[in-house]
């Protein structure tokens, strides 16, 4: 049985157009490996091995992202009354207030604001409503967040 991945919608389109990007740069390696090739002697020809292991990096990477696509369910709008995939979060620590999504692991990217399900924050926000409280732990220490928003 394959694995389902929970995505948003616009996690999808991303993948879809990372797919494009990487299937472009197929042709771009091919000829990488042909000119390498031409210097001779493979066994000791660093631009050949540089430029499979850019093929098998971006081979695997195709083959990771349509497996995804395949088996994707696409997050459907929630509730607004409670935490849930998809929702829009914003979060008061003290006097900071943080604004995060919550998403699935394949699109979890906390640099953008989107973190996973399976996080330690997401575990921690999941189910909960506004004007709740939340406590994660992490390794830094516990970090208290009151719910201010949902969308």
């Amino acid at each position: 049985m394959n694995k389902l991945y929970q995505i948003t919608k616009e996690g999808k389109k991303d993948l879809e157009a990372e797919l494009e990007k990487l299937k472009g740069r197929r042709g771009e390696i091919a000829i990488k490996i042909a000119e390498a090739r031409d210097y001779g002697d493979l066994s000791e020809n660093a631009e050949y091995d540089a430029a499979r292991e850019d093929q098998g990096l971006v081979e695997s990477r195709i083959a990771e992202i349509e497996d995804i696509l395949l088996n994707a369910d696409i997050i459907k709008a929630g509730k607004k009354s409670s935490i849930s995939l998809g929702s829009k979060v914003e979060l008061k620590n003290g006097r900071k207030t943080t604004t995060y999504t919550v998403v699935g692991p394949v699109e979890a990217n906390p640099l953008e604001g989107k973190v996973s399900n399976e996080s330690p924050i997401g575990v921690a926000l999941f189910g909960k409503k506004v004007g709740d409280k939340a406590t994660v732990t992490t390794p830094k220490g516990t970090i208290n967040y009151e719910v201010v928003a949902i969308s």
